[in-house]
C-alpha cells in the first residue's frame, strides 16, 4: 500500500468503517460493501464518493436507508479515502 493509501485506510476506518465495515466489506443490516462490483469506477466515478461525503446518499442499491453526510472530512482526507477503497476493489477484482 502506498503512503497515501495507509493514510485514507485509517481516515476510512476513523470515519467510513462503522457503516461499511473493515476493508469496505459493509455491515450486514447497517451500510453497504463498497468493495462490490456496483461500486467499480465506471459505475460510481470518485466524484461520487466526494458527493456522498459532502451531502449524503439517498437509499438506491441497498436497502439500508439513506447515507447522512460525513462532516469533518477534507477533500484531501476524501481523495485518500477514495485511493484506499479503489485499492482495495483492485486487490479484488474490481477495476
Amino acid at each position: 500500500m502506498t503512503g497515501k493509501q495507509q493514510i485514507g485506510a485509517r481516515a476510512f476506518e476513523t470515519n467510513c468503517a462503522t457503516c461499511h465495515g473493515v476493508n469496505a466489506a459493509g455491515r450486514y443490516g447497517i451500510g453497504p460493501p463498497l468493495v462490490h462490483i456496483i461500486y467499480e469506477p465506471s459505475h460510481h466515478g470518485d466524484q461520487s464518493f466526494h458527493l456522498a461525503v459532502m451531502n449524503g446518499v439517498r437509499s438506491h442499491h441497498w436497502p439500508y436507508g439513506n447515507m447522512p453526510p460525513v462532516d469533518g472530512l477534507t477533500t484531501g482526507d476524501v481523495d485518500m479515502i477514495v485511493d484506499y477503497v479503489r485499492a482495495l476493489q483492485r486487490s479484488n477484482g474490481i477495476n
